[in-house]
Parts: structure tokens; C-alpha cells; sequence
């Protein structure tokens, strides 16, 4: 757990990728599981006010201390400030051990700035309330520029419920293959594993699990390809696609293939998924799992979606945008920390570059679906402004009558947010070619 952190920060890895991997490999009880868990993401997405509190029991700068360090007081004071059933002492003592492995200072050093934060947790003082993005930022552990963008670009009164729903972990989603199942009959069938399942609130093939999600791929479920994991989010991008029966479509930027096999669905054993990936690797994870899903319509192909490799039109194209994923820190809390301003304007113009380029295999009447999943307008609405006013034959169509209308923008967006919609933030057009 501890050296799953530490790694987060110190290079580019991912927290749920490491954490379920260690976790696979300890013979840890459910609970213990859970607990794991909910620590690693905890302290992740609270790391800001963590920092912050810390910077007034820490008796030298925090950015001198060593990772390993850092990561043994953040995890002691996040137990402090936000786990009730942890004692303190057992708080306090956990970090302490972790912390002798970088030497006997440490451990002091450790346990004398936790024990101070248990004696002061009550009173830890946040900025004052007349700077109020200064405050939102810290009291709800964001970084200051994203906090600003936000407030300028979202609804400001609800600005502080979206920040609150970032720092609660998402129930894990999946969706049905409809090749090889139905959600009624995944519903039994996870029933009867002692898995707590429900059918999906706004995604048609999802269901959403609660309870015994890490023994899902060790299940008969996952290896017959009856399931695949997808948020609810993800897939109501290929819903408001929404390919018809036989159609060709082209995924420009498809792994690792889930909204392509969920396109292979729609248009049946005669329609055409072309999924093209920038990385060779990105074609054989779409591979692996289209045969895992019995997705035989779903073709990989390594190319660069600025200058895809090919002629022929498609009726329909789809547009998952490399972008700056701030759209999903529930699920990956520590982006927040590692995306800086200018990555916006970078991802926009990467994703203005993508669609020029697949906007001539379009057919004419054919529909392009761009989406993102990110909360910035530059990568949002933006793009699309541009990308209709430099391409004068599209227009947009609105994505009510596809989609459930709380989901659709005054402008006929897809927008999902973690408050109030409970789901993954994506931002998504559809465009027709006149």
C-alpha cells in the first residue's frame, strides 16, 4: 500500500492499476480489501489538504522530506482526519512502522507530527472564507487552477458538491455483452455469487456493482466474455453514436476497445468496427478483448488518427479524444495532481487535430461523434466550435431522443458529472455531415 503510493508520485504509474495488482497477489480478507482500498484512494484524493495541514505540524518543508516519508504522513493523517473506526494510536503506530524503513529519524520524525495532529485534528485551520477558491481548493483537496477554471466554466453553486463527489470513490461499472448475455440474466447470475448488483441508472446494458467486484475476473463471467468493464459514462458515448444495424464505423481512437465491441453490438454480424490505435499495443488490447467478446466485426489497425490510413468513408466515426482526464478523479484521484495548466491548451489542439483528420471519412448524412473525458471548455465545447466552424457541413444534432434528457446540455451536449448525476465527467457531440 505504502510503496504503491510512493510510486504514484514518483513516477507515472496509475493507483488502481498497482493497487489491484499487489492486491491479487495478498491473501487479505474482503474487509482487509476494502480498508486497502479506500486508504490508497483517500489519501490520494485528499492529498492537498493533507499537504496543507501538514506544512503547520511539520517543522521544515514538506517538498524536503523523502517520498517515502511524505507518503507515511499523509496516510496517518488522512486515518486521523477522516477514518473514525481507526484509533488514533493505531494510526499513529502504522505510519510510524512504515517509516523506519527509511531510517530511526524518520520514524521520530513520523510519529511526532502524527501525534501532534491527533491532539490538534479538531482545530486544523483552513484558509479563511473570504478567499473562496483558496478555500474550496483546500478544503476539498484540488488544485487552486482547477478550482478557478471550474468555477468560471461550471455552475459556481454547485461547484462545491462536484469537488465533495470527486473525493468519494465511484461504484465500479460494467457492461453487459449483449452478445452473450442479457442484464436480467447477469443480474441472477451475480445474485448467485453473493455479488451486489443492480441494473445501471442511465446506461442501458450497464449494472453497477457494489460488492464483490475484485472476484469478477476470476469469475466465468469475465473469462466467457459475457461482461466487460465500462463506466456508465463510456458507454453512453456509443449510445449517442447510436450506429445502425450493418453500418461501418471507424473507433479513431479505440483502446482498448471497449466502445468499439460496444459499437459491435449495435451493428450486428453485418456492419464493419474499424478500431484504430496510434500504438501497436493499443491494437492487441483491442484484439484480446473483441475475441474475448465474441466482437468478430471488430477490426484493429495501428495507425495516427491525424492521418488515418484510409479512403473509403464510414457511416459513423467515433472520437474518444486523448485528453486531460479530469473528468474521472474519483477513479483516478491523482491525476489532480499531476495534470498542470497548460496540458489543457496542449490536449485541445491535439484533439482539434484528430478530428480534421478523420473528418473526410465521414459519408455524407454520415454521423461524428466526438467525445472527452474532461471538464474543461477548451477541450469541450471549444473544440467543437471550432472544428464546426472550420468544417461548415456539419451541424450539431442534439442528443435528446438518444440519451436521458437531465444528461443533455441546453446545446444538445452528452454531460456527465459526478454531482449530480453520480457518474464518470464526459463531454460528448454528435455531428451530422449535410
Amino acid at each position: 500500500m505504502h510503496g504503491a503510493m510512493v510510486r504514484v508520485e514518483t513516477t507515472d504509474a496509475f493507483a488502481d492499476v498497482l493497487l489491484a495488482d499487489r492486491l491479487a497477489r495478498a491473501p487479505l480478507t474482503a474487509a482487509d480489501h476494502g480498508l486497502v482500498t479506500r486508504l490508497v484512494y483517500g489519501t490520494l484524493a485528499w492529498q492537498g489538504r493533507l499537504d496543507h495541514h501538514l506544512r503547520t505540524l511539520v517543522r521544515m518543508p514538506l517538498e524536503r522530506l523523502e517520498p517515502p516519508v511524505r507518503a507515511a504522513l499523509r496516510l496517518g493523517l488522512y486515518q486521523l482526519l477522516f477514518l473514525d473506526r481507526v484509533p488514533a494510536y493505531a494510526a499513529v503506530d502504522a505510519s510510524v512502522r512504515i517509516a523506519r524503513a527509511a531510517g530511526r529519524g524518520a520514524a521520530s520524525l513520523v510519529n511526532a507530527v502524527l501525534r501532534r495532529g491527533a491532539e490538534r485534528r479538531a482545530d486544523l485551520p483552513l484558509p479563511d472564507a473570504t478567499d473562496r477558491i483558496g478555500r474550496l481548493a483546500i478544503e476539498w483537496s484540488h488544485p487552486r487552477w482547477l478550482v478557478e477554471r471550474w468555477e468560471r466554466e461550471l455552475d459556481a453553486a454547485e461547484l462545491p458538491a462536484l469537488l465533495a463527489a470527486n473525493n468519494v470513490r465511484g461504484p465500479l461499472a460494467i457492461r453487459v455483452n449483449a452478445l452473450r448475455a442479457t442484464r436480467e440474466g447477469m443480474l441472477a447470475e451475480l445474485d448467485a455469487l453473493a455479488m451486489e448488483a443492480a441494473p445501471s441508472t442511465w446506461a442501458g446494458d450497464g449494472l453497477v456493482i457494489a460488492r464483490g467486484a475484485a472476484r469478477l475476473r476470476d469469475g466465468a463471467a469475465w473469462r466467457e466474455g459475457r461482461v466487460a468493464f465500462q463506466s456508465e459514462s463510456s458507454q453512453l458515448v456509443t449510445a449517442l453514436l447510436a450506429p445502425a444495424p450493418g453500418a461501418r464505423v471507424l473507433d479513431a481512437c479505440a483502446a482498448p476497445g471497449g466502445k468499439a465491441a460496444h459499437a459491435a453490438t449495435i451493428v450486428g454480424p453485418g456492419g464493419l468496427v474499424t478500431a484504430l490505435d496510434a500504438r501497436p499495443g493499443g491494437a492487441r488490447r483491442i484484439r484480446a478483448e473483441a475475441a474475448r467478446l465474441g466482437a468478430e466485426t471488430v477490426h484493429a489497425i495501428t495507425g495516427d488518427a491525424r492521418r488515418p490510413p484510409f479512403v473509403r468513408p464510414f457511416d459513423a466515426v467515433l472520437v474518444d479524444a486523448p485528453c486531460t482526464g479530469l473528468g474521472t478523479l474519483r477513479r483516478h484521484p491523482e491525476l489532480r495532481w499531476r495534470r498542470q495548466p497548460d496540458n489543457v491548451p496542449r490536449l485541445a489542439a491535439l484533439q482539434r487535430d484528430i478530428l480534421a483528420g478523420v473528418a473526410p471519412l465521414v459519408c455524407p448524412g454520415g454521423i461524428l461523434v466526438y467525445a472527452v473525458c474532461t471538464l474543461t471548455r477548451e477541450e469541450n465545447e471549444d473544440v467543437v466550435d471550432g472544428f464546426v466552424a472550420a468544417h461548415p457541413g456539419f451541424v450539431v444534432e442534439s442528443a435528446s431522443g438518444l440519451l436521458p434528457s437531465p444528461l443533455v446540455t441546453p446545446r444538445g451536449f452528452l454531460r456527465t458529472l459526478p454531482y449530480p448525476h453520480g457518474l464518470d465527467g464526459f463531454f460528448a457531440a454528435r455531428l451530422r455531415l449535410e
